[in-house]
């Protein structure tokens, strides 16, 4: 005899385990079922900004590590830069050597400053001396004409440049140039001595302390000293014949402007030290020879 079996739940707590609902109607179409987040991480912009509304554009990382990698790598190539500066060749100068005293001993070597502006008969005069009093006449503008033209001279396209814009050679080029010429000329003598007439220099005042520093202390400055209208006139004159580049108009305008501002103060500084032999030079070559004799002669005496 069948027994119907004991209902253990009631109907309505097995419907609270079902699988599905019943729904009282259809599905509409546009349904779609809500699920609930269960602890996903919260989305990262490009900003990195966190929290509900984040702005689009930075980076989620810190950017201070690669500012740091920039900066150490910036500061290693600029120190390879200038390590590379510095093993670059110098520069177009000629520096002597350091030196505690003097080349050479002014008790041997005699050697007179020659001054005056151009076209002031400087070279005619020096050659006279020469001639009656055995001097070695020295030209700075010569050496330095020399040099420029000496194939394979590191100078000469530099000396080129400033002579023809009338400025002033570095002072170490004329000092160095003036020095070797000196020493092929002691180097001759017995004794090591010699008298050097030094025709256009100095034409600065450091070139006039450096020179006497290391080289040799001069005896005086000879100046001939003249008109700028004279002296015009005479290079324009000398400029027909004698081929140079600064004998022009426009050089002459440039060199009387630098001998006036840089010349002349080294002529004041040796005056002031009762170290200048002025002579007027707006008389004939023959006239100004006899006045400079004279001069030179009260100041050294008459076998000089």
């Amino acid at each position: 005899m069948a027994h119907s079996m004991p209902r253990l739940f009631p109907r309505r707590t097995c419907q609270q385990f079902t699988s599905f609902t019943k729904f009282s109607s259809p599905l509409p179409r546009n349904f779609r079922p809500q699920f609930q987040s269960r602890g996903v991480g919260k989305r990262s912009y490009a900003t990195g900004e966190k929290g509900p509304n984040p702005t689009p554009g930075q980076s989620p990382f810190k950017i201070w590590p690669f500012v740091a990698i920039t900066l150490m790598g910036s500061g290693a190539y600029a120190l390879m830069v200038r390590s590379r500066v510095d093993m670059a060749p110098p520069s177009q100068q000629l520096p002597a050597p350091k030196k505690d005293t003097p080349t050479f001993n002014p008790s041997k070597v005699t050697v007179l400053f020659v001054l005056g502006g151009p076209g002031a008969g400087k070279g005619t005069q020096c050659a006279n001396l020469v001639r009656d009093y055995n001097f070695t006449h020295l030209s700075a503008g010569d050496l330095l004409r020399a040099e420029q033209e000496r194939e394979g001279s590191e100078f000469g396209d530099l000396i080129k440049e400033y002579i023809r814009d009338g400025k002033i050679v570095p002072m170490e080029v004329t000092v160095q140039l003036l020095e070797n010429a000196m020493q092929d000329v002691v180097s001759k003598t017995e004794g090591g001595k010699g008298k050097f007439l030094i025709d256009g220099f100095p034409r600065k005042m450091d070139q006039a302390l450096k020179f006497e520093e290391t080289v040799c202390p001069s005896k005086f400055v000879l100046f001939f000293d003249c008109p700028e209208e004279e002296m015009q006139r005479r290079l324009l004159e000398r400029g027909k014949t004698s081929g140079r580049s600064d004998d022009n108009a426009e050089s002459i305008k440039k060199r009387f402007k630098t001998f006036v501002e840089t010349s002349m103060p080294v002529v004041d500084y040796f005056e002031g030290q009762g170290r200048v032999v002025k002579v007027v030079a707006t008389k004939t070559p023959e006239g100004v020879y006899k006045e400079t004799r004279g001069r030179l002669e009260e100041r050294l005496g008459k076998n000089f």
